[in-house]
């Protein structure tokens, strides 16, 4: 299991601007704020950002991303709209992903203005 995780930004006050509203749509909030660092989460610092204002953009094709989970399509939904109105961009629009089973799997895919690919889940009934 896995306890917390930590990205880096270039750009502090904006990338919590944009966290605020991205992780915010998925039941995240600020809960630590360290100087150089923020954590957010529901109950504790699940998901760090971290001031690195030398770091190159992640390239396109880093392969690495982050997925969280949320509570219903609709955070999900919410989470990528959040993202492309605070400077993001999409990387996968809302929808379910068959191809990761039957298990009702709806996710969204996102890039924050630094490149660091970051993704919402949430599991659905089948219909």
């Amino acid at each position: 299991m896995i306890d917390h995780i930590s990205i880096a930004v270039s750009d502090l006050p904006r990338s919590m601007r944009f966290y605020e509203a991205v992780l915010g749509a998925i039941g995240y909030s600020p809960q630590d704020i360290r100087g150089s660092t923020v954590g957010f989460g529901r109950k504790y610092s699940e998901f760090w950002v971290n001031a690195r204002p030398e770091m190159a953009p992640v390239p396109p094709h880093s392969g690495a991303h982050v997925c969280l989970r949320a509570r219903s399509t609709g955070d999900v939904d919410a989470f990528h709209a959040a993202a492309l109105a605070n400077g993001g961009a999409s990387d996968g629009l809302p929808g379910l992903r068959p191809h990761d089973g039957p298990n009702g799997y709806y996710a969204a895919f996102i890039r924050d203005p630094d490149g660091n690919r970051v993704e919402a889940v949430t599991f659905v009934p089948p219909a």
